[in-house]
């Protein structure tokens, strides 16, 4: 048998405490240290669960030995935290965005590559049955050719968001940073590559210097052609927190959708899982009626899926399914979203 493996957590905030939560639930692991600001309780809590507790990544790791680390601290210091774990030689998962920058987020991928410590991305949708099912949908003869893709990331995020991480309303911090970048993973995943983008974005509710709501037109490399409306200042439930039923933290409103995908022969509702499919009896027709169906699919916790894929990774069983190379490529796009929003031209993205 294994002896439990040694995590260190940097950043114990709204995603970090569900790391350590799910880290809590194995047995193959423990939360062995906790990397974060002296100040919020932080120490308390380190103590409370037998965690050594250190206010700097380099003073954690000079002083205790660990199997593998989790980078869940504010954007601006993912690169850093991330590239002193690699130089020590730990299997890394580094919450998304891999960085608040390109260059940083190479360096990270670079460092990865050339000393074979594998990096994991925190995408951690890409863990979700959903997706999955989905993706093997949408590639189906029966789907056909896929056309056109429409998402939505809209919600309500309360001020004591803003108040605990006032990084958060700052340039390396806005929604695209924090939530876009999930979406982008998510239509590269369904769609394939992103050729360019056109964007529009405003601040016009909250007047932070970051971007509140922003509007994305999409070409990708397959000829599909996607939209995409994203805010953190709509009062609406379209959004994938809200209509996967995968985090208890939030509403679930199960006949709803953030995701609509549509084919030559047939389209779905994702996450309401629900396709409509010409027959192949005759050729597909706006007078013909649709054969209904909703796709059978398990739903899981991705995140607790994703501790034990980096379990794996750790141990030497697997590969990263986001590596660090993933999460740059996401940032990349994002990237041009974010130029194409600023300058009001169509961005080429490239590769």
């Amino acid at each position: 048998m294994h002896q439990p493996l040694r995590l260190l957590l940097s950043g114990p905030g709204l995603i970090g405490l569900v790391h350590a939560a799910r880290i809590r639930e194995r047995d193959d692991c423990v939360l062995a240290a906790i990397v974060a600001p002296d100040r919020n309780g932080h120490r308390d809590a380190a103590e409370g669960i037998g965690a050594s507790f250190h206010t700097t990544i380099e003073d954690a790791l000079a002083g205790s030995r660990f199997d593998g680390a989790i980078i869940s601290s504010p954007n601006g210091n993912h690169g850093p935290q991330a590239l002193a774990c690699i130089a020590a030689g730990l299997p890394t998962l580094v919450e998304k965005p891999l960085s608040d920058d390109l260059v940083t987020a190479q360096a990270i991928v670079e460092a990865s590559e050339k000393s074979g410590v594998p990096v994991m991305t925190g995408h951690h949708r890409a863990h979700s049955p959903l997706l999955q099912r989905a993706r093997a949908f949408v590639q189906a003869p029966e789907f056909g050719r896929l056309v056109t893709v429409q998402g939505s990331a809209q919600f309500y995020k309360p001020t004591e968001y803003f108040a605990d991480g006032p990084w958060r309303s700052r340039p390396g911090g806005g929604p695209a940073l924090i939530n876009l970048i999930h979406e982008i993973g998510i239509m590269r995943s369904l769609c394939g590559e992103v050729e360019r983008v056109v964007a529009l974005a405003s601040n016009a509710v909250r007047g932070f210097p970051v971007e509140d709501t922003l509007a994305v037109g999409l070409r990708f490399h397959n000829g599909c052609l996607g939209t995409f409306i994203l805010s953190d200042v709509a009062a609406s439930s379209k959004s994938w927190e809200m209509t996967s039923g995968e985090n208890t933290a939030y509403p679930y409103y199960e006949d709803e959708y953030a995701y609509h995908l549509a084919g030559t022969n047939g389209s779905l509702d994702f996450q309401s899982m629900k396709a409509r499919l010409y027959s192949s009896a005759e050729a597909p027709s706006w007078w013909r009626p649709f054969e209904s169906r909703e796709l059978e699919t398990d739903r899981a916790d991705p995140l607790e899926r994703q501790i034990a894929h980096f379990i794996d990774v750790i141990r030497g069983r697997a590969t990263p399914l986001v590596s660090a190379r993933d999460g740059y490529n996401n940032m990349v796009v994002l990237d041009a979203i974010l130029r194409a929003a600023k300058d009001g031209r169509t961005v080429v993205v490239p590769h």
